[in-house]
């Protein structure tokens, strides 16, 4: 049997100030801000997850915001743009969104597709394309109609420094279909209606630097945990070095790092979100895994203190 991942099920970047942080992705952008958590590695440091109303695979965010933390350098290793989806007919309402919230934009073709092309506070490049494909959002807030809101992912562009090895994992490992080829860009394919399209530039990118404003790493779906199991073992048959399971406690996780540099996950799409919170009570609590829990006061004590709010300038 081959495996042919889904698409994208998260992405995670590296941010600064929290509170700066949640304004732009909930304020500006409209998502949900569906889990606040700890940095299971680094427990003085949120982890905070933004989607569509449930946290849905292939519309997730995640950010390790540090404060005071250096500006990362964008390049070759890294996600380069994180795409995301609107509804058709809704870009001019983005770009007029954005330019009020005084965030330049420059406009692109690819593949016979516009895109929005904007950084957010931090420096994350980031990009928006009207499609029909994938499910409406549900979610309404800050002045961002459910009608008009940001779907989930589209893709994203990745920036390699061995594109051509990207190239075969992408094909070889992860099951995508190489579909056309654009102004030096290939772009590749996969089943779901979210996070399916992936645009890799063939021209080797300098490698880049970590920090804020920069992608840790980008994950994809695994539909259940025997299929996790399935895919460890094939990264593995591939000359990859892949981690043990590693329980996230809204997935599993396993991590490789391809040729081209950038850091891979492959994430389960159980048990999902409201594995500890109710649907309607995602993201309000900090939430820790049991391990933690007994340390929370002090956790807590150490952590920033944000909240959710609507932006002035709605």
């Amino acid at each position: 049997m081959s495996l042919q991942t889904a698409g994208i099920h998260h992405i995670t970047a590296f941010a600064g100030d929290p509170q700066a942080n949640v304004d732009f992705y909930a304020g500006v952008l409209g998502l949900r801000m569906i889990k606040k958590t700890i940095n299971f590695d680094a427990p003085d440091v949120y982890h905070l997850y933004f989607g569509n109303e449930e946290g849905s695979p292939g519309t997730i965010i995640t950010f390790f915001p540090f404060p005071g933390a250096r500006r990362g350098q964008i390049g070759g290793g890294q996600v380069g743009f994180t795409t995301y989806v609107i509804p058709p007919g809704t870009s001019a309402f983005w770009k007029e969104r954005l330019y009020r919230f005084g965030i330049s934009v420059v406009e692109a073709d690819r593949f016979g597709e516009h895109y929005l092309q904007f950084k957010d506070h931090e420096g994350l490049q980031l990009e928006l394309v009207e499609r029909a494909e994938g499910a409406a959002s549900t979610w309404s807030f800050a002045g961002v109609p459910a009608e008009k809101a940001i779907k989930g992912f589209g893709g994203a562009i990745l920036y390699s420094t061995n594109p051509q090895r990207t190239a075969h994992v992408l094909e070889s490992v992860l099951g995508m279909e190489k579909i056309g080829e654009f102004a030096g860009f290939t772009r590749f394919r996969t089943t779901g209606e979210l996070g399916n399209l992936i645009d890799l530039p063939m021209s080797a990118v300098p490698r880049g630097a970590g920090g804020a404003g920069t992608v840790h790493h980008i994950a994809w779906r695994a539909k259940d945990y025997e299929e996790h199991e399935m895919w460890r073992s094939v990264v593995g048959s591939d000359g990859y070095q892949p981690t043990p399971v590693i329980d996230r406690q809204y997935f599993n996780a396993v991590y490789f790092r391809e040729e081209g540099g950038i850091l891979f996950e492959i994430a389960t799409d159980p048990p999902g979100f409201t594995v500890d919170e109710a649907p309607e009570a995602l993201g309000e609590k900090l939430m820790l895994p049991e391990w933690y829990e007994g340390k929370r006061a002090q956790i807590e004590n150490g952590l920033l203190p944000i909240t959710v709010r609507v932006p002035k300038k709605i």
